[in-house]
């Protein structure tokens, strides 16, 4: 088997996943029956970092008060994890690239 095998065969095991997590969303859909509130955009300081986030309510939380709601369980398909000595905010892993906090509009 040749490189390009290898390479074709990841890729279409890459987009059969990527397909298959859509669809997993959709089925789980509407995501405001969890009862909880989601991120739909976030501002950024002018290195490219998150500070701030707008949920569907239209409350804007500084990173403080995402990170403390989110570990209360408030915020939907985020997860808080602890690296480089602080918890930091991120979208559940769930295959699906544009629904990365960081590729949510700015507002």
């Amino acid at each position: 088997m040749d490189k390009r095998n290898f390479e074709q065969i990841y890729e279409s095991y890459k987009n059969a996943g990527e397909q298959q997590a859509i669809q997993e969303n959709e089925d789980n859909s509407p995501l405001t029956n969890t009862g909880k509130e989601q991120i739909v955009a976030v501002r950024k300081n002018e290195d490219g970092d998150l500070i701030a986030f707008k949920t569907d309510t239209g409350r804007e939380l500084d990173y403080i008060t995402a990170l403390n709601d989110a570990k209360a369980g408030k915020l939907a398909h985020v997860d808080v994890f602890h690296k480089y000595g602080r918890d930091i905010l991120r979208s559940e892993p769930d295959g699906i690239k544009e629904n990365n906090l960081d590729r949510l509009p700015d507002f």
